[in-house]
Formats: C-alpha cells, structure tokens, sequence
C-alpha cells in the first residue's frame, strides 16, 4: 500500500474504493501539481475532498465521480489553499465549497496559475479562482448519509497556515491533504517545520487511522507519518549543523547528503525547506511570511538552473 511511485513520469490516475463508498483518485507520479483527491458517493450525493490544479485533471476526476454514482457533488472541501488541491474548485459549480477562512484568503491573494520560471510550462485550461464561501475557524462536520466526516483545521502551520484534515472515524480513514506526502519530498516552506511535526505526532497519529489518503502518492497506512516525521526531523538538524557553520540555506542543501531521502522525487525541497527551517531558528513564529520568491529561485538554481519539472 505505501509503495513509492514509478519513476517513468505520470501515469493514468486510478481509483480506489478505499472503504465502503469512500474512494481515493490517485494521480501518479505525484509530483509537482499533480495531487491526490477522493470522494464519499451517498445516495444523495457527493463530498469531494479536493479538486486538481488543471482543467483536463479535474474534468478526468469529475468523470471518474461519475463513473461510480450518478448523485451531483454537493460538497467540496478544500484541504488547503494550493493550486493543485484549488484551481479546479470552478469545475464543480453546484457544489458549496468549505475550507478553513485562510484557505479562502490565500487562495484569492495566490490568483491565477503560472508556472515560469519556477516551474516548466503548463497547460492550465481555463483556471478561474473559486474559493472555499464556507469557512470554518475550527472545524465543521459533514455526513454522508449517516456516515461522520469531521473536517478540522490542524491548528498551527504545517505544510501550510490553513491545512485540514478529513477523518471518517468508523471507517478510520483519514484524507489529510499535503501533510503527508508517499513517496515525494514532503514541503514545508509556506508552512512550519516544527508545526509540521508537532501536528503529526500530535493531531495525525493520535488518531490511529488504518488508511491513509496522501495529498501526493499512494495510499498508505499509519507507518508513512514515521518516514515524514524523519524528514522533517533531518531538516531541523540539517538546518542547525549548517547555519552555525555559516552555511547559507542554498550552500546548505548543496553540501548535504540527502541519504535514505534521495529516493524521494522533487529533492529540491530541500532548499525551501531549509529556507523555513533557517527562519524559526531565527526566532519566526510558525507560518511567519519569509521571501519564497528567492526560496524558488534557489531551488531553480539546486535543479541545474532548471525550472523544476511539472507534468500536471
């Protein structure tokens, strides 16, 4: 179940009823901009967690949905505010869109898509932004016929400041957007990587949850939050070897090993990374603004002076 994805690119999204009425759509390979989503199919109706970051994705998922029910979607909710989980969102145009009030507003302060020169060039369709328009502090609980769904902000910045979890406590299947990722380098550089860990030790594994539904990657169980707790545990030691030897994040990224986490795909987060990391040893509350522009640019620079490769 916790396989990491192929290393041939993306291949065709596939679906899977990870409990009854409960499916994961997984997109390989899961890399930049291409995200996982799921659904639970009553017989009323459809939640949707998260849509996907370009035109032809989201239509394939809106397609699988309907291959499963013939019941509209009627809830939509927004892990957090990035494009990959978002851009989509005005694909479902009878649904009412839910997500943490950060979500909204750092979805409409991100805007439109673009790509270069972070990123190589891609085909969005025809993005417009809809954010979440019902927002929560806390958290919110939907059903799915009879069947309990609590959304709920994690309460500090993580891979974001807005990120939420999707718990189905019967089945114990938990939806928990890019705080975890399966087989690609986890990301904390709009987010916090103490809080990132201190969330997962303390919100993802108390729950105990048999599957898990990664923001990018394949299904996997309660064993991947220990491989990306010892990500985001190296990061932190990392960042505090280097930046007392004077080392400046990019420096920094460059000397290191990646070790067991060089199999990871998109490694150049490592520099957005240290980036946050370098930040709260200087004192930054989690989530603080830091320069991502410059961050992006350094990881351009660690990828051969490449914009990182998506194929979403």
């Amino acid at each position: 179940m916790s396989d990491a994805p192929g290393r041939d690119g993306p291949g065709e999204p596939r679906l899977e009823e990870v409990s009854d009425g409960v499916f994961a759509y997984v997109q390989p390979d899961g890399t930049w901009w291409i995200n996982n989503t799921g659904f639970l199919a009553g017989e009323r109706g459809v939640i949707s967690v998260d849509a996907c970051s370009t035109e032809r994705r989201t239509r394939a998922y809106l397609d699988a949905i309907g291959r499963v029910t013939d019941r509209p979607v009627r809830t939509l909710v927004n892990t957090h505010h990035h494009g990959d989980h978002t851009f989509g969102n005005y694909l479902f145009p009878g649904a009412t869109i839910v997500g943490h009030e950060r979500t909204r507003e750092n979805a409409l302060a991100w805007g439109r898509p673009f790509d270069e020169p972070f990123w190589t060039k891609v085909d969005w369709g025809g993005v417009e932004i809809e954010p979440p328009f019902l927002t929560y502090a806390d958290g919110v609980t939907l059903w799915s016929d009879e069947l309990r769904c609590e959304v709920r902000h994690v309460g500090t910045a993580a891979h974001t400041t807005n990120d939420s979890i999707v718990w189905i406590p019967e089945r114990r299947v938990l939806f928990c957007g890019d705080l975890l990722f399966n087989g690609g380098t986890p990301f904390v550089m709009q987010g916090s990587v103490a809080g990132a860990i201190a969330v997962l030790e303390q919100v993802v594994a108390p729950l105990d949850a048999a599957t898990i539904v990664p923001g990018h990657g394949p299904v996997a169980g309660p064993e991947l939050i220990g491989r990306v707790l010892g990500y985001l545990r190296f990061v932190q030691v990392t960042a505090a070897e280097a930046k007392a030897a004077g080392l400046a994040p990019l420096e920094a990224a460059r000397e290191t090993g990646l070790g067991p986490y060089a199999e990871l795909t998109d490694a150049e987060r490592i520099v957005g990374n240290l980036h946050r990391a370098y930040a709260e040893l200087d004192g930054l509350e989690p989530g603080g603004e830091i320069d991502t522009a410059t961050a992006l640019l350094e990881m351009v620079d660690y990828n051969g002076g490449r914009p990182l490769t998506c194929r979403a």
